[in-house]
Parts: C-alpha cells; structure tokens; sequence
C-alpha cells in the first residue's frame, strides 16, 4: 500500500515504472561484448562463440527451416490427431509419436484434446514423456544418430508408459471440469510491441540470408575443411566471423521479448501460426542458440579460470549423473533441457544423464498442461519420471560402469 501511495503521489511525468529495467535478454550479448573487449577472456570467447555458431546454431537453423516447411504441409490436427480418437490404445499411440515432434505443437494439441474429453489420461502422460521440446532440434542437429535414437526411444517410452497407465486409470481420471480448450495457451498468440516486432523481422531476415552460406560453411567445418585456408582468410577470420554473428543474433533475440516470470524466461518465443517458415526457425534458433551460449560459456569459463576439468569432474559423479538428468527433465520449460543437452554434447555429462532427461522433460508442453489441467499434468509429469530413472540407469549400469 505504501508503494501505491507513493506511486500515486509521484508526478505525472515520474513513476517507479520508468526505473525499471526493460529488456532484461540484453544481459546476455552485453556480457558476450564484455568478454570479447577483455584481453584476458578474449580468444577463449570467440573461439567458443564461433564453436556455438558454426556447430550449432547453424544446423538448429537449418533443421528448423526444414521442420517448419515440412509442417506447412502437414496439418497435424487433421491428419494424425483424429487417428488417435478411435481406440484407447491408438490415442496413446498417436499421442507418442506426435510428443515426439520438436517444439510445443503436438503436445498441446493432446492436451488440449484431453481437457475436452476427446483423449484419455493415458495419451497425457505418453506425449509428456515422449517429447523433448526444442532440445530435440539441437540434439538432432548436432548429434543425429543419437538425436534420431533418442526420439524413437521416446516414442517407444511413451507409448509403453501411456498403455500401462491406461490399464490403471479411466481415461476421465484427473480431467478438469472444464469445456473450453483455452486456446490462449497454443502457440501463436502474444501482444509485441513496435520494437519487438521490428527485431522479430530483422531477425527473420538475419537467417534468410545467412540460412544457405551459414550451413555450408558449417558442413565444411564438420569435414574438417579450413576455411580460412580454402577462401585465403587470415588467420581467426571465420572465428570473428561467427563470434561477430552470434552476437548480433543475441541482440536481435534480446529485443523480441520481455522477461517477466519463470516461463518468459525459460520457454520459447510465442510465433504467429501465419508467419513465414524461416521466421518462425529463427525465433526458435536464437532461443536455442541462447541457452548453448550459456552452458558453452559457463563450460569454458570455468575450465578457463578454475583450470577445472568439468568432464573429468562430472565424471566421478557417476551414479548421480542420471539422476541430475531427470531432476532438471522435471523443471518446466526448454530453456533447462537445453543445458543438459549442451553438457551432453560438450561431453560433460554422460549418455545416461541425457536419456534420463529426454525422457524427463516436458519442455514447454508442461506449461499449458499446468495451466489447463494442473492435477494431470502433476501426475502425469511424476509418471513420465519413472521410465526416466529406469531407462537412465539402466543405461547407466549396462554401458557406463
């Protein structure tokens, strides 16, 4: 009360508003700037902004640009969704396969469809431990073999724990008693101010260009090519080339989006249904691409500065590995299941850590899921933690010990 008298008092022209800071994104590419003027920190950050450029943000681009073009052509509502009303168990199958898709879609779409009583409790829980979210994207362009083994698995996974839930459980157990799908909470609806909507079309433009050169180069690099050799570049050119790029897409990704709760900050960017393909994988590739920043830069910080071997150090975590995995899998959002995949791929943390947390996580399915049904999404997400802890330690003990 005191804070609103005060407020109130305040001349027009002067409010506790205006003091607050906006944009908070802008932390991140103001300490990458930071990082690069310092000569101390300098060659270790271009070298692993270039590493996050290069090797990842380029393949995520391009294998978004493929996911959304592809989707354009499917309508996944008409096409898989209505398989899967005809019997129990074709629900929580057609509910696994399409948890398995990257990003939010397919799983707000059976969560939706389980409020308004079109799927059971069993499709809840196959299609939140089936889904990866949006670290489906950067495992499966980083790693694809893996990132293609991993989704299968979770097709399987889910599948497997949604039909023993079925043998359990009604198909009405936990359903809220409301009718309306509240399709608020679908992608694609999110009020943008001018300058938001201006860096969300730069941004779009920023990857349209650099969508085809950005992926050559980076498949160049994969085959071990130098390309300052081949194109006759001094010396670190690429590198600053990268470092200088990534950094501009954070300032660009900075500007689309304030923070203002939990699932601001960790869940991806909201996109017009309507928007173009390449938009829609750019929104997506710099929200991914942050996340890598932080887990690359926090790796190479610390082995930096603390002469830490963080792989060697995880590494004598052992029988904990898995269980960390599943823990962050059970943190709402995408912007956490990044960092694990991020520490996967990096080779800090093992296998069993990555497949407890792919199984784990819900990405940011589990948002619309605690804001339309919360007592199902609770259960379901305990539920999907089980086959976690099984499947991560299994692996663990059969292939890590």
């Amino acid at each position: 009360m005191d804070s609103l008298r005060l407020s109130q008092s305040l001349p027009s022209w002067l409010s506790l508003t205006q003091f607050r800071p906006a944009y908070k994104r802008l932390i991140l590419p103001i300490s990458l700037i930071a990082l690069v003027a310092s000569g101390v920190t300098r060659e270790v950050t271009v070298n692993t902004l270039s590493d996050a450029f290069w090797a990842v943000s380029s393949y995520v681009a391009f294998t978004l640009a493929i996911y959304h073009y592809v989707s354009g052509f499917i309508n996944k509502e008409n096409r898989i969704a209505n398989l899967y009303r005809t019997s129990r168990d074709h629900q929580v199958f057609f509910a696994a396969l399409l948890g398995a898709l990257p990003g939010c879609g397919g799983a707000i779409i059976v969560t939706t469809q389980f409020v308004s009583g079109r799927v059971g409790f069993g499709a809840i829980v196959a299609v939140l431990t089936s889904t990866m979210g949006d670290a489906a994207f950067l495992l499966l362009a980083s790693k694809p073999d893996v990132g293609l083994a991993i989704v299968a698995l979770g097709v399987f996974v889910g599948a497997l724990s949604g039909w023993i839930v079925n043998a359990i459980h009604s198909d009405d157990f936990l359903r809220p008693e409301v009718s309306a799908l509240a399709e608020r909470f679908g992608c694609g609806k999110h009020e943008t101010s001018g300058i938001e909507q201006k860096a969300i079309n730069l941004q779009g433009a920023f990857w349209k260009w650099l969508l085809v050169p950005a992926t050559v180069i980076a498949a160049l690099g994969s085959f071990q090519v130098d390309i300052n050799q081949l194109l006759q570049l001094p010396e670190m050119t690429i590198e600053w080339i990268g470092a200088v790029l990534i950094i501009v897409s954070m300032l660009l990704w900075s500007l689309t989006k304030e923070i203002k709760d939990y699932e601001s900050t960790v869940a991806e960017d909201t996109k017009q249904v309507s928007s173009h393909p390449i938009q829609k994988a750019a929104q997506d590739t710099n929200f991914v691409t942050a996340w890598v920043i932080l887990a690359f830069m926090a790796f190479e910080l610390i082995t930096f500065f603390g002469h830490i071997d963080l792989a060697t150090t995880f590494s004598g975590w052992g029988v904990w590995m898995p269980l960390m995995g599943l823990a962050v899998g059970l943190l709402p959002g995408c912007g956490p299941q990044i960092l694990v995949t991020s520490l996967y791929i990096s080779g800090a943390a093992p296998l069993s850590a990555q497949l407890a947390n792919a199984i784990s996580n819900d990405g940011d399915a589990l948002f619309p899921a605690i804001a339309l049904a919360p007592k199902a999404a609770l259960v379901a997400t305990i539920y999907s933690a089980i086959p976690a802890f099984i499947v991560g330690y299994g692996y663990y003990f059969l292939f890590e010990i």
